[in-house]
């Protein structure tokens, strides 16, 4: 599942809470969700940790994460 899955799932404001709860604005939440932008490797962690799994560092950032 990558990023623009999980918050078509989620609930309206999840992307701002996620966004604060990961000390990111909401413009790189956007940037992240619609693959703009990658996230580092720290932050892809975070991300998994954040979505309990259904986001994985792998979907992120596979050229890090075999």
């Amino acid at each position: 599942m990558n990023l623009k899955q999980y918050f078509d799932e989620e609930p309206i404001g999840a992307i701002k809470e996620m966004a604060e709860y990961l000390g990111v604005t909401q413009s790189w939440m956007s940037l992240l969700i619609h693959e703009r932008r990658k996230p580092s490797a720290a932050l892809s962690k975070r991300i998994e940790d954040a979505t309990q799994g259904l986001v994985t560092r792998r979907e992120l950032r596979p050229d890090l994460f075999l």
